[in-house]
């Protein structure tokens, strides 16, 4: 009598080597394609230093903001009016002393 449960065929071990092909392949496109796991960290890590960026310049935006509401023509303030004028223009009051 004739065992074949010991023969594997070529057309078997076709198959089997397609599948692990195949699998070795998507499994490489999932960790390091261009949408794999390594590509989605440096994005992730991206998206925090653009986020504290943006808090960054929101911040500096606000205060450009206070500064430009208070040398406007509807609310003058004086103190910060004298101080840019005293930078821009280097002026000085007579009873001031300048230290270089």
């Amino acid at each position: 009598m004739n065992d074949k449960r010991g023969n594997i065929t070529i057309g078997a071990v076709f198959v089997f080597a397609t599948a692990f092909c195949l699998a070795a392949y998507f499994t490489f496109a999932a960790v390091q394609g261009e949408y794999g796991l390594f590509r989605r960290v440096q994005i992730e890590a991206q998206e925090r230093e653009l986020a504290q960026e943006l808090a960054r310049l929101k911040a500096q935006v606000a205060a450009l903001e206070n500064k430009t509401r208070r040398l406007s023509d509807d609310y003058l303030d004086l103190d910060l009016l004298d101080e840019q004028a005293r930078k821009v223009l280097g002026l000085i009051r007579g009873d001031e002393i300048v230290i270089r």
